[in-house]
């Protein structure tokens, strides 16, 4: 009998592939979108999204009646076509609504008296209360109504020298009446950075600003209490309230603040276990669960929605069959099934509703849905099914870590046979799930490696003592706690005990292993080698994926070659951080600054050298204010090797209690072929401010050159002028930001720059660049790049006069660009 060879069509319906290939085509349309650096006008996503399915609909009637191979194979592959491009049109469609929603330039730095609900769960601090806001009316303080985006994003500051406990409570559903100050969604853009832009962005917060409280505005007041609205956000913040006021003894901090502090700590991890608010955990702590690998314990992760799931199963199982007449009318099994599915849901709505518990939520709907119709889908149907709908739900999550970690963590659970309660007794199911958090480990190191640059060498042990305690005791405690509170105090007890060994763990010299952060193509062979060392698969298999991790674990960054330099200005708002680079040495001149609850040190200027795999061998701080050195600390904390130099440096090295060195005018030294010369200030120049601003030239072996300046004025410009000293750069960093005391006619024209690189924060107090200034470079034909417009700035020596924007460098249609 001649041998019969199946379709392609009838081969994927054999192996159950057909769910997997339109969820994978609908999510690779979905991501083929988000890579469009601009919008396309709206009737263009209409007219590709009605195409496609007019096109997919005929094919699909006409793939049964067509006979040939070919011709269905060509059918299906049209259908797969249709659903990519349907899905990227229906992104594109959602995206020109969220962009709508931005707020116009007319409106920005504009006092609106706004009438709005407190939409999600406000954030308490020491310096104000961070809220998203429902806009309902809005009008200028002439009484004229104008049109607002309806989210926003605004900060309540506390009034200076009022502690927290004079500011009025604010509740999520309660609706407010504001006088408003808003700008656009702008953040900084640095390669390797946090695109704050995209979380704006997907969070649909068309402005953001902050409350007028003064005089001269109207005074905040609540209109209505929250009666009913945001009733799931306003238990999450009442049981979040309760649990960090009783983390608060009075007076306990006056006796004994580290144990109070402790104590305050413990309390905010256990917030953030029962209502999903991760910023109730202390930035330290953070940082120690990151380097112990167990930052995935202590938030709302799909193992905590997964747990609850089947404890609510089992309970509802055991109740339900309690009951003869409820067992008639529907199956225990089924009634447990959608009961725990339903429950699960509800945790996970009241904990924030974030990716990792939308996708574990799914995936139960999913498989609860297969149940109960008797179908047997395998698990990589299952898994792209669910992948597809969050996609589609929500398009921006594909761009975020946390969703990629979530979902190739399901996925290699799945894949390796170790995912779901298989074992009996609890014994069996603790070592289970002991294995379940090992294979994670192991496959997800080389995707933290890809997104975080580092991974934790310690985070096997951290994990085999931290899984069992925080899913069976510290979560269970945590959550038993809304019913009687004094659990809580248990929780936290646990919470701090587990606290001291992960210090102990993290303070290792070989904790967490940070690298540079390598390209996609290594880093995908890393990731498949992670997937690959997990599957069961005979151990030769497993030994020919070792190789594939080589390139990820030792990537280098590209450097400058002998005689080069380049230059990154980098995006850090009003401040100033500048990296350079020759073929072996690196040098940061100024650190950026520092923000109530931050600084550029620790959120910018770190994360890039980290990225970059860079050791600095210098830091120069060009003076004192506190927009120039404010991030030293966080950098030299992660750079101790670095020598520190400048008039700034006095008193961050007094702090540290380290040695410094001045910036003298004449000195001069070489790395790589490239001269490094220090021009300003004079011997004897005493203090630290504006005046005493290191001058630092910077010239490769072709002689291009950059000149950072700091925040030098027209007088000591003119000195400049007078010392005689070669000034001509092919770049000049503006001198104080561009402000009015600075860039003199005579300075710039001695200078004789190609490109000025402006560094400034958007809409800043201080008017910079001012626009005297900006004439006077437009005077001499000088290119300005502003951060604002522009974003970080690269400049290479080879390419004297192009300076690259990493806005333009790497486009995206939600970022902001500002005219100014």
């Amino acid at each position: 009998m001649p041998r019969v060879e199946p379709s392609f069509a009838s081969a994927c319906t054999a192996v159950r592939l057909s769910p997997t290939i339109w969820a994978l085509a609908a999510t690779a349309g979905v991501a083929l979108q988000l890579l469009q650096p601009a919008l396309w006008p709206g009737w263009r996503y209409a007219v590709l999204g009605v195409a496609a399915v007019l096109l997919g609909g005929a094919a699909m009637w006409a793939r049964p009646h067509a006979g040939a191979r070919r011709t269905q194979q060509g059918l299906l592959l049209l259908m797969v076509v249709c659903a990519a491009a349907a899905s990227f049109a229906l992104t594109g469609w959602q995206a020109l609504g969220r962009q709508a929603q931005r707020i116009a330039p007319a409106l920005e730095g504009v006092d609106v008296d706004v009438i709005a609900v407190v939409d999600a769960l406000p954030a308490r601090s020491s310096q104000g209360l961070r809220m998203q806001l429902v806009v309902e009316q809005a009008q200028r303080a002439n009484g004229q109504a104008v049109e607002l985006p309806q989210r926003l994003e605004v900060t309540w500051y506390a009034p200076r020298g009022a502690g927290a406990a004079l500011w009025p409570a604010v509740s999520a559903g309660e609706r407010w009446r504001w006088t408003l100050r808003l700008k656009a969604p702008h953040g900084a853009r640095n390669p390797h950075g946090w695109d704050w832009e995209l979380w704006l962005w997907a969070q649909g917060i068309g402005a953001t600003g902050y409350v007028r409280d003064g005089p001269k505005n109207t005074t905040p007041r609540r209109l209505d209490p929250a009666e009913g609205r945001r009733p799931v956000e306003a238990l999450r913040q009442q049981v979040r309230d309760a649990i960090v006021a009783q983390g608060a003894v009075p007076g306990a901090a006056d006796a004994e603040p580290d144990a109070a502090n402790d104590r305050r700590r413990a309390f905010g991890v256990v917030a953030a276990l029962v209502t999903g608010d991760q910023r109730s955990i202390d930035t330290a702590d953070w940082e120690v669960f990151r380097r112990t690998g167990v930052a995935h314990l202590v938030s709302i992760s799909g193992l905590h929605i997964t747990m609850f799931a089947w404890l609510a199963m089992r309970l509802l199982g055991a109740l339900w069959r309690c009951s003869p007449w409820l067992c008639l009318r529907w199956p225990a099994p089924l009634a447990a099934l959608w009961g725990g599915v339903g429950l699960a849901a509800a945790y996970a709505l009241f904990s924030g509703g974030g990716l990792p518990a939308q996708r574990t939520v799914g995936m139960l709907v999913v498989v609860a849905l297969l149940h109960s119709t008797g179908r047997r889908w395998p698990w990589w149907a299952v898994w792209s099914a669910v992948l597809a709908v969050i996609a589609l739900w929500d398009p921006w999550a594909l761009c975020q870590a946390g969703f990629w970690l979530s979902f190739v963590a399901v996925g290699v659970l799945l894949a390796s046979g170790t995912a779901g309660w298989q074992l009996q007794g609890w014994a069996q199911r603790l070592y289970q799930l002991l294995r379940e958090q090992m294979v994670v480990v192991l496959a997800l190191s080389p995707l933290s490696l890809l997104f975080f640059g580092q991974v934790s060498l310690v985070g096997g042990l951290a994990n085999l003592l931290a899984i069992p305690w925080v899913t069976l005791v510290v979560t269970p405690l945590s959550l038993l706690g809304v019913l009687w509170h004094p659990l809580w105090e248990a929780a936290a007890w646990c919470v701090q005990a587990m606290a001291v060994v992960l210090e102990a763990l993290s303070a290792w010299p070989w904790a967490s292993l940070a690298r540079a952060q390598a390209p996609w193509w290594a880093a995908a062979a890393a990731i498949a080698a992670g997937v690959g060392l997990v599957l069961p698969l005979p151990w030769q298999w497993k030994a020919l994926a070792l190789p594939l991790l080589w390139p990820a674990l030792w990537w280098q960054a590209p450097r400058p070659a002998p005689g080069e330099v380049d230059m990154l200005a980098l995006d850090v708002g009003q401040g100033a951080a500048v990296l350079l680079r020759t073929a072996h040495h690196s040098l940061l001149f100024d650190a950026g600054p520092a923000w109530p609850g931050g600084d550029a040190g620790a959120r910018v200027v770190q994360p890039l050298l980290q990225a970059l795999g860079e050791r600095l061998d210098m830091l120069v701080l060009s003076h004192g204010d506190a927009d120039h050195v404010g991030g030293a600390e966080a950098v030299l904390a992660q750079q101790p090797q670095a020598q520190l130099v400048g008039a700034g440096a006095a008193v961050v090295a007094q702090r540290l209690s380290r040695s410094w060195q001045p910036c003298v005018a004449g000195q001069q030294w070489e790395w790589d072929g490239v001269l490094w010369q220090v021009l300003h200030p004079a011997a004897g120049v005493q203090g630290d401010g504006n005046a005493a601003s290191c001058v630092l030239r910077v010239q490769a072996a072709n002689g291009a050159a950059v000149l950072l300046t700091g925040d030098i004025e027209a007088a000591q410009e003119a000195a400049l002028l007078r010392s005689g000293q070669n000034l001509q750069a092919d770049v000049l960093l503006a001198p104080h930001h561009g402000s009015r005391t600075s860039s003199s006619a005579a300075f710039l024209a001695a200078v004789a720059p190609h490109t000025v690189v402006v560094q400034a924060g958007y809409r800043n107090r201080f008017g910079h660049p001012a626009a005297p200034v900006l004439r006077r470079y437009a005077a001499q034909d000088l290119v300005v790049q502003s951060t604002p417009q522009c974003g970080a700035a690269h400049w290479n020596g080879v390419q004297a006069q192009t300076v690259v924007c990493e806005r333009s460098l790497r486009p995206r249609y939600w970022s902001h660009a500002p005219d100014r």
